[in-house]
């Protein structure tokens, strides 16, 4: 049975845990704002001497993201516990792709990922050996089609999807994500390699985990409460993010029931 922590806040369990991984996008901020609860929570936490992870699934480095964070308004000692499914994927590239050549797909804004080995980036997809894919292209974000059509000879090349979303809400506008093409792809026939949420390879890298009570907080159910199941540790889903009308129509239980989640807490917006 989930548990709903809207009246008495995040503080009533948060003692129970010693390591928190909470979700950026749909929690902290909303791609425009910062929510001021969510950061109360941030410091509330530090203040506590817990351990936190601000754990996204964008497929950029970590330095791009705390830059971005900046911007918004977040304090320094906040933004240095980012850590990004861009960041796991880079490391993992570092090792055995640094040489190799690759297609892009994703907007002009991830080419953050790739700058250490930019020279090896293809204009023409023939001519590569992997795909990177970090998101849709800026002129066909909305059309998946057209990533069939773009893909159909190449389903023998590996894809590394770094970011596993399907979508995303910037402010009120539902946006597609990376995760949307590698699926179109997996579908096709092809293999991809995933970073992020809810793969475990992200919350390795992150932290040193182990032997902690962890509790996972995010708005995603087939990301950051997946992550959680599959690793074993508590959930709280936040549920005026990416989920809201599927719970506000059919309600937590059936939702869960649907996602095959097991949510074990659930808040409107995160607060203490």
């Amino acid at each position: 049975m989930t548990k709903n922590l809207d009246l008495n806040g995040l503080q009533s369990i948060a003692d129970n845990y010693d390591l928190f991984y909470i979700d950026l996008w749909g929690v902290v901020h909303n791609g425009v704002n910062l929510h001021e609860k969510a950061i109360a929570v941030l410091n509330e936490l530090l203040k506590k001497k817990k351990m936190l992870v601000l754990l996204t699934n964008a497929p950029r480095p970590n330095k791009t993201v705390q830059n971005f964070l900046e911007k918004m308004g977040m304090d320094k000692v906040l933004r240095d516990h980012v850590f990004t499914s861009g960041e796991a994927a880079l490391n993992y590239l570092k090792k055995s792709y640094l040489s190799k050549k690759f297609y892009h797909i994703g907007p002009p804004r991830d080419f953050d990922l790739f700058y250490l080995f930019e020279k090896n980036k293809c204009e023409d997809i023939s001519d590569s050996e992997y795909l990177l894919c970090t998101g849709l292209f800026d002129d066909h974000d909305k059309d998946l089609e057209f990533y069939k059509d773009l893909l159909e000879k190449h389903i023998t090349k590996k894809m590394i999807c770094t970011n596993p979303d399907l979508i995303v809400d910037r402010g009120e506008v539902r946006e597609l994500c990376a995760g949307s093409v590698a699926m179109v792809f997996e579908k096709m026939g092809g293999e991809v390699v995933y970073f992020g949420k809810p793969h475990p390879e992200v919350y390795n890298q992150s932290i040193d985990n182990k032997n902690k009570k962890i509790l996972a907080i995010g708005d995603n159910l087939n990301t950051d409460i997946r992550g959680a199941n599959l690793l074993n540790y508590d959930s709280l889903l936040i549920s005026n993010g990416i989920h809201r009308n599927e719970i506000k129509n059919k309600g937590i239980q059936d939702v869960s029931k649907e996602y095959e989640a097991i949510v074990n807490f659930i808040q409107s917006d995160l607060k203490w």
